[in-house]
């Protein structure tokens, strides 16, 4: 990480409004003190911008009109090309001297909406495309990120930094990127707002990929109505990729309305299918549909679903052809001579690197990846028709034969111990792979904590209908009430309301 003593240098312990030139300025050094008090435990922040505070003091300046997100701090994933001279390296040491000197678009639009680029957040090394015997937060770059709630708890990934930062509160929102999960379950681990949007609402250029067909940045943020905000600044068409066509005509003002928003009479569509794998998570879901009720919306069981793995077999194949020929034609455009240039190389050199690189696991799915044909393979073809028709038929499906605007579920487990023996171990469920593989949008919105660790309600529905997720879960947050901030304890197991009760009960 870009050290704080150099970002902070000659600053004063006075109040940051009479060390700051403008607003801008002193949101970005308020950020880089939270920076530095709060992370240290955590690990959220792979790297600082150099150049943050100089850039809030040139929009301090300005005396054009003041875009709506004016001086607002938000940190990136680490998968998400940006000018300046920080690398974007995916968590991997193979890219740690990939300096790109591009904005994203997506980086763009936040730019001139006002918004100033703190630095880059951790994530799953690869976005978590590298080994099926992972830890989801952990990069060879910068290590492990912690959960907030509970640091020996995982923060889930692979935009574990992006979730981890915002729940620590030392900003309102980041950017995440999701291709099956990466937004919405480090969100709902965290306890914090993710929304993935609508495959092509939000440009993919200038960011490392996995799959043409599935990837989407998105915002992660404190609350519903800073998502919206964030989202109305980074939508919009992207001439050099396609599937942003209809970005222009599909995007809106996602936080207009929100706070008169209401869930009455609202039909919602309980997917029972994808409960039962989680009694906590069961039990604070029931509560969660109980609120929904109170407030008037009229609930739908939805208890047979699509073959899920049938879906998640097919999408497999479909993100192994696609990460081959999209870190391919991503590596080829990177200006660094000596850097890799092929998902081969990158293999190479995780080899060459083994002590680091390959030290906790190994590299099985890059080595699947590479083994690949291309995108006119008949089995990748045949595959993504699968995946997609299963998936797609299944949303539209429940929507339209329930009459309903939306989809609910438990969006993921509570967060689990960092295990760097066994990797990953969490039960999953939820149906939040249906929308990434569909391409539909999925909002989660915390809905309730299970001893301590926070817990996420996802809404699904069909394509561009953010703005409607959008009213739904602002109506939902309203009504749930607050939650307890992250406390950044030691492990659940010694927090006030459990500890006691795992002693002996004295005589």
């Amino acid at each position: 990480m870009v050290a704080l003593s150099m970002l902070l240098a000659g600053v004063t312990h006075a109040p940051i409004e009479a060390r700051a030139s403008g607003p801008a300025e002193a949101h970005i050094l308020a950020a880089l003190e939270r920076a530095q008090r709060l992370d240290a435990d955590v690990n959220a922040i792979l790297a600082l911008n150099p150049e943050a505070v100089v850039q809030a003091r040139a929009l301090d300046r300005q005396r054009k009109a003041r875009g709506p997100l004016f001086g607002m701090p938000i940190l990136i994933k680490d998968n998400i090309d940006m000018a300046g001279p920080l690398p974007t390296t995916a968590g991997s040491r193979a890219l740690a001297a990939n300096v790109t000197g591009r904005d994203a678009p997506v980086v763009a639009r936040l730019r001139a909406s006002g918004a100033v680029i703190l630095g880059k957040t951790n994530l799953s090394e690869w976005a978590n495309f590298r080994s099926s015997d992972s830890i989801s937060g952990w990069s060879g770059i910068a290590g492990v990120t912690r959960n907030p709630h509970a640091l020996d708890r995982n923060a889930c990934g692979s935009s574990s930094g992006s979730g981890a930062a915002v729940a620590a509160g030392i900003v309102d929102a980041a950017i995440g990127t999701e291709t099956n999960g990466s937004v919405t379950c480090p969100a709902s681990v965290n306890g914090i707002v993710g929304l993935k949007p609508t495959v092509g609402l939000v440009s993919r250029t200038h960011i490392v990929p996995i799959s043409e067909s599935q990837d989407t940045a998105g915002p992660m943020a404190k609350d519903v109505a800073t998502a919206a905000r964030v989202l109305t600044a980074m939508a919009g068409r992207d001439p050099a990729d396609a599937a942003t066509a209809d970005a222009d005509q599909r995007r809106t003002d996602y936080a207009a309305g929100l706070e008169t928003s209401s869930l009455k009479g609202v039909r919602i569509g309980v997917l029972r299918f994808a409960t039962g794998w989680s009694t906590p998570v069961d039990t604070a879901f029931e509560a969660a549909l109980e609120t929904l009720r109170k407030e008037g919306a009229i609930l739908i069981d939805i208890r047979q679903g699509p073959d899920r793995r049938k879906i998640g077999d097919s999408e497999f194949k479909v993100l192994l052809s696609e990460f081959k020929a999209g870190l391919n034609a991503y590596l080829a455009s990177t200006p660094a001579a000596d850097g890799p240039r092929t998902l081969a190389d990158v293999i190479a050199f995780n080899k060459a690197d083994s002590a680091r690189s390959l030290g906790l696991f190994g590299q099985d799915i890059l080595e699947k990846a590479e083994a690949t044909k291309g995108l006119d393979d008949p089995a990748y073809i045949e595959a993504r028709a699968t995946s997609l028709t299963l998936a797609s038929e299944a949303i539209a499906g429940m929507l339209a034969s329930n009459d309903v605007a939306a989809l609910v579920a438990p969006t993921a487990p509570a967060a689990w111990k960092i295990d760097a023996v066994n990797g990953d171990q969490a039960p999953f469920g939820g149906a939040g792979g249906l929308a990434a593989v569909a391409g539909t949008p999925h909002l989660t919105v915390p809905m309730g904590m299970a001893s301590g660790l926070p817990l996420g309600l996802s809404l699904l529905g069909p394509k561009w209908s953010e703005a409607k997720l959008l009213q739904l879960g602002a109506a939902f947050e309203r009504a749930r009430g607050p939650l307890p901030k992250a406390e950044f304890l030691p492990n659940v197991e010694g927090a006030p309301l459990v500890a006691p009760l795992l002693r002996p009960l004295k005589p």
